[in-house]
């Protein structure tokens, strides 16, 4: 049974809004990604501070020797995660990483983010793993300005793009919110904001979402990159109005630091990748697991 959210709140360092005591750890073990965001750029690196890079791709079998390293370098870990660098329903490795964890380590919390695309049909799935906490980044609840955020999606081994495959992404994300929200799964929604684009739209994403039960709202401030590498950041008058607007309707997430998809210790106070990570190689993203 999944953790509730008042216990996620005392144990997972994202959840606590007293300050990250807890430490975390992701597992770089999906590169693949169906969907091609306009501000998202995945890479293998050892120097960004952003969703999306990693310094190497993991084999799920290879996952339970990190999380050991990691256990053993930073016992406060009370959570292993898995964000990428690509999306997570894109192939098995997530729940094959999960279930070969979760064997070895049982205690530990197991948290999940996903573009959505393949929430709605991939929703038992997620359920029967026993994801603690589920993430889903919805940027638009609107065809028409999802799809200035997002150039087309992989559907079914069929690439869509513009208004019809935004059509696709959003309901299949709200759909699969719907589902995992009834199965008691905490969830917490991503947006990434870009002012010009979605800035006005804000509200009506966070009403939608709330109303199918999400459990926090996390508005991440573009990181101008990629073909939105021109546009601008949010400034700070932005951030807050985007932020008014979602809290009339949903709990709002404000400490998110950008993660890294194979971050490892406790948020802002510690990181320790580099050093477990240190003898594993890295490999070409798209060389290895091709776009779609």
């Amino acid at each position: 049974m999944a953790k509730s959210f008042a216990e996620l709140e005392k144990s997972h360092p994202c959840f606590g809004s007293h300050g990250a005591t807890t430490g975390r750890i992701h597992l770089p073990v999906c590169p693949g990604c169906n969907i091609a965001c306009r501000f998202c750029e995945r890479s293998i690196n050892t120097t960004e501070n952003r969703p999306g890079v990693t310094g190497r791709v993991l084999k799920p079998e290879e996952a339970v020797e990190i999380v050991g390293k990691a256990l053993n370098i930073s016992p406060e870990i009370r959570v292993c995660g898995i964000a990428g660098p690509g999306d997570t329903l894109a192939s098995n490795n997530a729940f094959k990483t999960f279930g070969l964890v979760g064997e070895k380590f049982p205690k530990l919390i197991k948290c999940m983010s996903t573009n959505g695309l393949l929430l709605n049909e991939r929703a038992d799935e997620v359920i029967a793993a026993e994801i603690d906490s589920l993430t889903v980044t919805v940027n638009a609840v609107d065809p028409k300005i999802e799809a200035q955020l997002n150039d087309y999606i992989i559907w079914h081994g069929k690439k869509i793009e513009g208004e019809e495959g935004a059509k696709i992404l959003i309901e299949n994300q709200l759909a699969g919110i719907k589902k995992i929200c009834e199965a008691g799964i905490t969830v917490k929604v991503n947006t990434v904001l870009v002012p010009r684009i979605n800035g006005n739209h804000i509200e009506e994403i966070a009403r939608t979402v709330a109303e199918l039960g999400a459990d926090k709202y996390n508005i991440i401030p573009l990181i101008p990159s990629a073909k939105l590498k021109d546009e601008p950041a949010p400034n700070c008058a932005e951030i807050e109005a985007a932020r008014r607007a979602a809290s009339q309707y949903i709990e709002l997430f404000l400490h998110c630091n950008h993660c890294r998809a194979d971050a490892i210790g406790v948020p802002g106070k510690s990181e320790f990748a580099n050093r477990v990570y240190a003898n594993f190689r890295s490999v070409n993203l798209e060389e290895h697991f091709p776009h779609g």
